[in-house]
């Protein structure tokens, strides 16, 4: 081979190298480029995932918050339709109540004429009646009559406080009772002792056991009983004094309406 062939051969090489150089510089270039870039990229997509990451938990967490939402709504809905149940029946007892009590009123307008009815009835009944306990019975006819000129006292208690007054006239028809008082013989006043069997008798003796009289309803006046009825009638009284134990004994029979 020739001189020139060599040194063109060699000079070829050179070339070769140092083109190959550059290109192997020009590579590694491109690759550090390349990693960068991918860098960047993972980079980026590191943000882009915690982003997703962080969008999801709000997802879930707004999820969530809309379940109990819902949940919460259900339960309120529920609540409101008891509470509704109950105003309908509250407006239906408020509407029932007005009715009764606009009934009340009517009610009232026959009622207090009534009981002033029957307070006269009763006090009639008392002046005809034997007089066991008159004044007791005067007094409670007296108060009845305050009771119902009171503004304070309810219409429904004025009543009560008839029908008890009705009841208590009822009971001396079935008591056996003795009370001390004042017997008015007409020319006089003396204390004595009464006791009476209901309306069945009703007698009374003078404190020293030595007089005795029974009411006689038709005249309305004492009569003077015999010396034969002092010791029954004391006995009486002691009986009805729980003093002696109950036992038969002998009274005069002088009710009202007898003949």
């Amino acid at each position: 081979m020739s001189k020139l062939s060599k040194k063109s051969l060699i000079a070829s090489t050179i070339a070769g190298a140092i083109a190959l150089t550059a290109s192997n510089f020009a590579a590694a270039d491109a690759l550090t480029d390349l990693q960068k870039a991918e860098a960047t990229v993972f980079k980026a997509s590191v943000k882009s995932q915690n982003k997703i990451n962080n969008i999801y938990e709000q997802t879930q967490e707004l999820l969530a918050e809309y379940r109990n939402t819902v949940d919460e709504a259900e339960v309120l809905k529920g609540y409101n339709d008891h509470v509704q149940r109950m105003v309908d029946d509250q407006k239906a007892n408020i509407a029932s109540l007005e009715e009764q009590i606009a009934g009340i009123d009517k009610i009232k307008q026959g009622v207090v004429p009534l009981m002033y009815k029957m307070i006269d009835t009763l006090e009639q009944f008392i002046a005809l009646d034997v007089p066991l306990n008159l004044e007791s019975r005067q007094e409670r006819i007296a108060g009845l009559r305050d009771v119902m000129n009171n503004s304070n006292v309810t219409t429904s208690e004025q009543f009560r406080l008839v029908l008890e007054a009705y009841e208590i006239e009822a009971n001396y028809g079935t008591v056996f009772d003795s009370y001390q008082a004042e017997l008015d013989l007409g020319d006089r006043l003396i204390t004595a002792d009464f006791v009476h069997m209901g309306r069945v008798s009703f007698v009374a003796q003078s404190l020293d056991m030595k007089h005795s009289w029974v009411w006689n309803n038709d005249s309305r006046a004492w009569e003077e009983l015999g010396d034969e009825y002092l010791k029954p009638i004391t006995d009486a009284i002691r009986m009805a004094r729980k003093q002696l134990p109950m036992d038969l004994t002998k009274l005069p029979v002088f009710a009202a309406g007898a003949k």
